[in-house]
């Protein structure tokens, strides 16, 4: 089999995980529209697509010592409650006929910069992806192009299921009422905290 068919089934089974940036990309997608979900979508793939080539180059030295690990651990769990916390408090403004009236839509590097840092942050997508780069390393040796391709299947399939996501978001939102909206945001605020405080916990009971 293809090591483009083999990282693309991979990604498959990756878009079936949930995770803080999922729960973000829904809610950005319902809430902001689908621009600002892809934006958000390439932000992740970016960070995604820097980890892979970080851990070809070696950063498995790095992340595995026990203080880094702490560090970007609490540092990544800190910036997922800070992001839980804005998205809880963010208020929606809505009319007399219940629709979310937008005031200020940020522009999308806003967006992309939010995928990136809330992706690239959580210590779980380094292992991930370092983990996986051993394993194929170790399957394909030193056929560096058996590797490229495999990860070139893995993140482009990550990509367009994110994308898939954000337009099927997209769709449900015009049978969403604006209350719906506002127990949207809570839910993915909280989520978000949850993740942060359990990444942060994790990372002292691993030491």
């Amino acid at each position: 089999m293809h090591p483009l068919i083999q990282g693309a089934i991979l990604g498959l089974t990756l878009s079936a995980l949930l995770g803080p940036a999922l729960f973000t990309l829904l809610q950005t997608s319902i809430h902001r529209g689908l621009k600002s979900g892809i934006f958000l979508a390439f932000g992740i793939f970016l960070s995604d697509v820097s980890v892979v080539y970080l851990a070809f180059l070696g950063a498995l030295q790095l992340i595995s010592q026990r203080s880094n690990y702490l560090i970007a651990g609490i540092i990544g769990g800190s910036i997922l409650i800070g992001f839980g916390i804005y998205t809880f408090l963010h208020k929606i403004h809505i009319d007399e006929n219940n629709k979310a009236i937008e005031i200020r839509v940020p522009g999308p590097l806003t967006y992309v910069l939010k995928g990136f840092f809330l992706n690239i942050m959580n210590p779980f997508v380094w292992f991930f992806w370092i983990s996986a780069m051993v394993g194929v390393s170790a399957n394909y040796g030193v056929d560096k192009h058996g590797i490229m391709f495999f990860f070139i299947g893995t993140l482009t399939t990550v990509f367009g299921a994110d994308v898939l996501k954000v337009f099927i978001a997209h769709r449900i939102k015009s049978h969403l009422k604006a209350n719906i909206l506002v127990r949207v945001n809570h839910f993915v605020g909280l989520l978000l905290i949850i993740f942060g405080v359990f990444l942060i916990v994790k990372v002292f009971f691993r030491l």
